[in-house]
C-alpha cells in the first residue's frame, strides 16, 4: 500500500466499523434499549482491536490484522453475552477464534500482505470455525433450530474436506 492511500483505508476501516455498529444497533434486539450502558467493559476489548488494526495500518504492517481480528472477535463475543446475559454460550463461542484468524488474515492481504494463498486459508479457518460452533453449539443446547439433524453439519465438513483433498489438483 502507498503512503498516500493510508488516511483514506484507515477512515475507510473507521466507516465500516461505525457502519457495523449502528446496522447491529437496528438488527440485534434489545440493542438499542440497552444504548444506556453503550460503552460497557467489553466493548472497550473490541475498541483495542480497532486500534490494532489502525496501528497495523499506520506502520504499514498489515499482519496486525490478524491479532486485531482475534481481539476484536472476542469482544465481540464477550459483548454480546453481556448484553443478553448468556455466559454460558461460551462453552461453544469460543470455536469462532479461528474464524476470527481467517478473517484477519483475509483482511491483512486485502490490506497488502504478501501472502498468495491468504483468502484460501482464510476462507478454511472461517468454514471450520463455523461447523465446531454450529457442532458445538448444538450438541451442548445453544441450538434447538437444527432438532435432531445437526450431525449433517459434520457430514457437510466432511464432504467438504473429501473433496478438497481429492478432487482438487495441487497448483
Amino acid at each position: 500500500m502507498k503512503e498516500r492511500q493510508k488516511p483514506g483505508v484507515v477512515i475507510g476501516v473507521i466507516l465500516i466499523l461505525i457502519g457495523l455498529w449502528m446496522l447491529s444497533v437496528h438488527l440485534v434486539p434489545g440493542l438499542e434499549a440497552s444504548l444506556n450502558g453503550l460503552f460497557t467493559w467489553p466493548l472497550s476489548i473490541v475498541l483495542v482491536g480497532a486500534f490494532l488494526l489502525l496501528l497495523g495500518l499506520l506502520v504499514g504492517n498489515p499482519e496486525m490484522a490478524i491479532p486485531a481480528c482475534i481481539v476484536a472477535g472476542i469482544g465481540m463475543i464477550i459483548y454480546y453475552q453481556n448484553l443478553n446475559g448468556t455466559w454460558m454460550s461460551w462453552a461453544y463461542a469460543w470455536a469462532l477464534i479461528p474464524g476470527f484468524v481467517g478473517v484477519g488474515i483475509i483482511l491483512s492481504r486485502l490490506l497488502g500482505s504478501a501472502r498468495t494463498d491468504a483468502y484460501r486459508r482464510g476462507l478454511n479457518l472461517i468454514l471450520i470455525s463455523l461447523v465446531l460452533f454450529a457442532v458445538f453449539g448444538a450438541i451442548l443446547g445453544g441450538f434447538t433450530f437444527l432438532g435432531p439433524y445437526w450431525p449433517l453439519i459434520l457430514v457437510a465438513g466432511g464432504l467438504v474436506l473429501l473433496f478438497q483433498n481429492l478432487f482438487v489438483r495441487e497448483r
